[in-house]
């Protein structure tokens, strides 16, 4: 039996791949690959810590080289309520305030601070009712 992976060129996957992580260089993320026909699609499958390090706009990196960075920028609550927005498909919360504290576990672990607070106080407030989060 004839594997139908060999038919297809393993260079084309690495270009498709390449062409669709251009921008995200330096940052790991995860690519799927869906085959069909003998055909591949690559689809970027976004992770929390890759959107937040997209959002600090920082410089590319070479992970070879620098290890274990602690992101010292700031990004607004609005960003962590849109990559929440983009995290809820993939998120084990119920509701959406459950997700936005999931985003907000992750910055508080990259070491940036969102509106320049420590991640964890927002959790806090969000816990208490003092900040409301978005429903849509």
């Amino acid at each position: 039996m004839i594997n139908p992976l060999v038919m297809t060129s393993p260079k084309k996957f690495g270009d498709d791949i390449a062409k669709a992580t251009g921008d995200r260089k330096g940052v790991r993320i995860t690519v799927k690959l869906t085959i069909q026909n003998r055909q591949a699609q690559t689809e970027v499958v976004p992770s929390a810590s890759a959107l937040i390090v997209k959002a600090l706009k920082e410089l590319p990196r070479d992970r070879k080289k620098q290890k274990n960075i602690k992101h010292s920028g700031s990004i607004t609550f609005d960003e962590i309520v849109s990559i929440a927005r983009q995290m809820r498909h993939r998120s084990s919360a119920r509701e959406r305030s459950g997700t936005i504290k999931e985003i907000l576990g992750t910055a508080q672990s990259e070491g940036c601070s969102v509106d320049g607070r420590h991640p964890h106080d927002i959790i806090d407030d969000i816990n208490s009712g003092a900040v409301e989060c978005p429903a849509s």
